[in-house]
C-alpha cells in the first residue's frame, strides 16, 4: 500500500524537480527571444519587412553571449530543453498551416516539377558540401536549408539526422546571411531576364527560402507573383516531410565526423513523433477541421518557438568551430544557391509558364 502511494507521488515529483531545472535556461532563451522579436518589429516599422527575421537575430544573440559567458550545469537543463524539445514542437505546429488542396489545385506538371527540382537540389548540394570536405550532418542541413525552407527545414531536419549545435548553427548562420541577399538581389532578376509576373513568383517560390522572404521579394513586382510564388513556396515546405521521414530511414548510414555510424533507430526514431503530428495536422488542415481564425495562432506559437529554440542553439554554439568551418561552409551556402536558381530557371523554361 505504502509502496503504491510513494511510486504515486514520485511521477509529480520528478514534473516537479524538471520544471525547476529547466526554468533557468528556459529565461535566458526567452530574454532573447523577445529582444530579438523587438529588433524585427523595429525593422518592420522602419523598412515595412524585415531584412534578417528574429529567428536569425536570436542564434546571432546566443552566439554572442555564449563567447562571453559559458552556461554551467545550472542553465544547461532548461537550454537543452528549449533546443530539442520545443523546436520539436513548433516542426509539429508547421503542418497546420498547410493545405493539401491548394497545392493539388495548382496542377500536375508544376507540382511534379517542384518535387523535381527540390530532389535534384538537394542532391546537388549535398555533394557540393561532400567536395568541399564537410560533414555528412552539415552537409544534409545546408543541402535541406536551400532546397526546402531555409532554417525551418535546417531546424527539422537537425534532430533526425543527430546534427550537432555547431553544425546547425553554421548551416542556419550563412544560410540566412545569403537568404537576406537573395531576397534583395532577386527582384532585379524580373528586368534583367524579362521575366513576367508569374516566371517571376515561381523563380521566387523555388528559390528564396522563407516564406516572409518570398513576400518580400514579390510584393515589389505584384500580386500575381506574390500569390505565384506563395503557392509554389508552400508546396517546397511539404517536401519537408517526406525528406525528413527518408533520412530517418537512412539515418544508420550517416556517420558523425569521426565516422562512427548512430545505434540502429527505434520506431519513433525512424517516424519522429513531431513528423507524425506534422502530417496528422497537414491532414485536418486539409479537411477542413482546422478554422480559419485557429491558424494564425497556431503558426505564430510555432514562429515563437522556433526562436526560443535557436536561441537556444545560439548559446551551445563555439565560435571556434564555425571559425574553422566558415569558409567551406559558405562557399558551399553559395554553390548550393547558384544550383538552384540554375535549376529554377531550368524548370520554369521546360514547363514554359508564363
Amino acid at each position: 500500500m505504502h509502496a503504491k502511494i510513494s511510486s504515486a507521488t514520485s511521477l509529480p515529483q520528478k514534473m516537479g524537480q524538471f520544471l525547476l531545472s529547466v526554468i533557468p535556461g528556459t529565461l535566458v532563451c526567452a530574454a532573447i527571444t523577445l529582444v530579438a522579436m523587438g529588433a524585427q518589429h523595429i525593422e518592420e516599422l522602419t523598412f515595412a519587412h524585415p531584412y534578417v527575421e528574429a529567428l536569425v537575430l536570436a542564434i546571432l544573440i546566443g552566439i554572442i553571449i555564449r563567447s562571453l559567458w559559458q552556461p554551467d550545469a545550472k542553465w544547461k537543463p532548461g537550454i537543452n530543453f528549449c533546443a530539442k524539445f520545443l523546436l520539436e514542437v513548433a516542426v509539429m505546429l508547421l503542418g497546420a498551416s498547410i493545405s493539401f488542396g491548394a497545392i493539388m489545385a495548382s496542377g500536375p506538371a508544376l507540382l511534379a516539377g517542384i518535387v523535381f527540382a527540390v530532389i535534384l537540389a538537394l542532391l546537388a548540394s549535398y555533394m557540393i558540401g561532400r567536395m568541399l570536405g564537410l560533414s555528412q550532418h552539415i552537409s544534409i542541413l545546408i543541402a535541406c536549408g536551400n532546397s526546402i525552407c531555409g532554417n525551418s527545414a535546417i531546424a527539422a531536419v537537425a534532430p533526425v539526422i543527430g546534427a550537432s549545435s555547431d553544425d546547425i548553427a553554421s548551416s542556419i548562420a550563412f544560410t540566412a546571411v545569403l537568404g537576406v541577399v537573395i531576397v534583395l538581389g532577386l527582384p532585379l532578376a524580373f528586368p534583367l531576364l524579362h521575366l513576367n509576373e508569374t516566371q517571376y513568383g515561381t523563380l521566387a517560390g523555388l528559390s528564396v527560402y522563407a516564406v516572409p522572404q518570398v513576400l518580400a521579394a514579390t510584393i515589389p513586382i505584384g500580386l500575381v507573383a506574390t500569390q505565384v510564388g506563395t503557392l509554389v513556396k508552400l508546396v517546397r515546405v511539404l517536401m519537408l516531410g517526406p525528406v525528413v521521414v527518408v533520412l530517418s530511414l537512412l539515418r544508420s548510414k550517416i556517420t558523425d565526423d569521426q565516422g562512427n555510424l548512430p545505434k540502429k533507430p527505434g520506431l519513433l526514431q525512424l517516424v519522429p513523433w513531431f513528423i507524425i503530428g506534422f502530417l496528422i495536422l497537414a491532414a485536418v488542415r486539409s479537411l477542413g477541421f482546422v478554422p480559419d481564425s485557429a491558424l494564425k495562432p497556431l503558426t505564430v506559437t510555432a514562429g515563437v518557438l522556433t526562436i526560443l529554440s535557436m536561441a537556444a542553439l545560439g548559446l551551445g554554439v563555439d565560435v571556434r568551430v564555425i571559425g574553422k568551418l566558415g569558409g567551406r561552409v559558405t562557399t558551399a551556402v553559395t554553390g548550393s544557391l547558384i544550383v538552384l536558381l540554375a535549376i529554377s530557371l531550368l524548370l520554369i523554361h521546360l514547363l514554359d509558364i508564363h
